[in-house]
């Protein structure tokens, strides 16, 4: 299967060669036993670079991966363009929406009340963000609404309690059902100091959104409670914290921003969601290059056997190219020979490479359950790795440009050896014949 694979390659895409020099590249390429050296360390060629496609396909793909359901569940939860105001929140936030609303590009502005606190449970504190938005609003987040394990998101339209990731329900105890303390630093002042404000929330319903920060920290209250709760609908005032902007397109968030930013004034804070994740895509950007340079070695490390095994093929195959040329095979044929032994490792490592590296791209989650399931614990901590479980994607053009440079550099790697084996000299080869 091997030699046919080769076949075909070396017929349709490496060079014209003729039926002579395609003869001869094979009965090279079949080592006889003397030659078994040879053999092994041609074989070691190939799975080098078999390795190292398909880690790096793997690699890349799962990175793709990462960064994606990254974005997926930022922008679910928080928007593309975010507009802040000052301590007091955002007054008349409903006619700011519309204005918003407006501007081309923009497909939702919703108005959002969060803030930072410390929620308790029986001895157990943790600290959480609590957000707020209308029930109405809610429909924009089907990341949230769709992810419910217990409870029903339907409970916030009349006010009854709060929804809570299911990752700090299981930290701290709690069941739906129970009543959760939320404790906000930023309290009263009485004569006897400040005092921070306490309240005690029914547990209505629980989330499993499947990133580790918001399963474990984020708490999810009706929109009038949390303008109360943080003060912003309090002596004649009804404010927000922010209006959350959903853009056409995530890659257009920074053009929307610079086009709300034209329309309001310098009192008001605009960041896109590019901006506000910067250092979390970054280190995802920064891990993904050093792991590509890294595994680009292997295949350099796996060229340099390619170089290795022709050299020692050359040496051994000496007197046979004598022979050939001083029957009639010009340096031309010589050469075209010795690139097709070393261009057939090449090309059958990169195939195996990527057979296997996109049959592991395709199928990690489900690999991961498997040696999960087999060492009995998890691989990947969530709050190490931000989400719980290892996604996958694997992009044409990226794929494509790992065969490209694995075939470049295995083609590389052949020109030098064949170069000394056409020069070779047939009365210096034969003198001691």
């Amino acid at each position: 299967m091997a030699l046919c694979l080769s076949n075909i390659f070396i017929r349709n895409n490496l060079f014209m060669l003729s039926a002579f020099e395609r003869m001869v590249a094979f009965r090279y390429l079949r080592a006889r036993r003397e030659e078994g050296l040879i053999s092994v360390i041609a074989l070691f060629s190939l799975v080098g670079i078999a390795l190292g496609v398909a880690t790096l396909i793997v690699v890349l793909a799962v990175m793709n991966g990462v960064r994606g359901e990254l974005i997926k569940s930022i922008i679910g939860l928080e928007g593309h363009v975010s507009v802040v105001a000052g301590a007091h929140g955002i007054q008349e936030f409903d006619a700011l929406s519309k204005r918003i609303s407006a501007v081309p590009g923009v497909k939702s502005a919703l108005p959002k009340v969060d803030g930072q606190i410390m929620a308790s449970y029986k001895g157990t504190a943790t600290g959480a963000m609590v957000v707020g938005y209308r029930y109405e609003d809610l429909k924009e987040k089907p990341l949230l609404v769709n992810r419910m394990v217990q409870g029903s998101i339907e409970a916030l339209k009349d006010g009854q309690g709060i929804v809570i990731g299911q990752r700090m329900a299981e930290k701290m105890g709690l069941q739906v059902g129970d009543a959760l303390t939320l404790i906000s630093p930023e309290g009263r002042a009485t004569i006897a100091g400040l005092v921070p404000r306490v309240k005690a929330y029914t547990v209505v319903g629980l989330f499993n959104i499947g990133m580790f920060a918001y399963d474990n920290s984020l708490i999810v209250m009706p929109f009038e409670d949390a303008q109360s709760y943080f003060k912003l609908k309090d002596n004649g005032e009804n404010g927000v914290s922010s209006i959350e902007i959903m853009a056409d397109d995530a890659d257009t968030s920074q053009a929307v921003a610079r086009a709300i930013s034209a329309i309001l004034t310098p009192d008001y804070r605009i960041y896109d969601w590019k901006t506000s994740n910067n250092s979390i895509f970054q280190a995802v950007i920064v891990q993904r290059n050093v792991m590509f340079l890294i595994l680009m070695l292997i295949i350099l490390v796996a060229s340099f056997n390619i170089i290795s095994s022709l050299i020692m093929l050359v040496r051994e195959k000496g007197r046979d190219v004598a022979v050939l040329r001083t029957m009639g095979a010009s340096r031309r044929s010589i050469l075209k020979i010795f690139i097709a032994c070393g261009a057939f490792v090449g090309v059958m490592g990169t195939v195996v490479g990527v057979v296997f590296g996109l049959l592991i791209a395709f199928n990690t989650e489900r690999i991961q359950l498997w040696l999960e399931h087999m060492m009995g614990h998890k691989l990947f901590a969530d709050e190490l790795y931000f989400l719980s479980h290892l996604p996958s994607k694997v992009e044409g053009s990226e794929v494509v440009s790992v065969v490209a440079m694995s075939l470049v550099l295995s083609f590389l790697a052949t020109i030098y050896p064949a170069r000394r084996a056409a020069r070779l000299d047939p009365a210096e080869a034969l003198r001691y014949e």
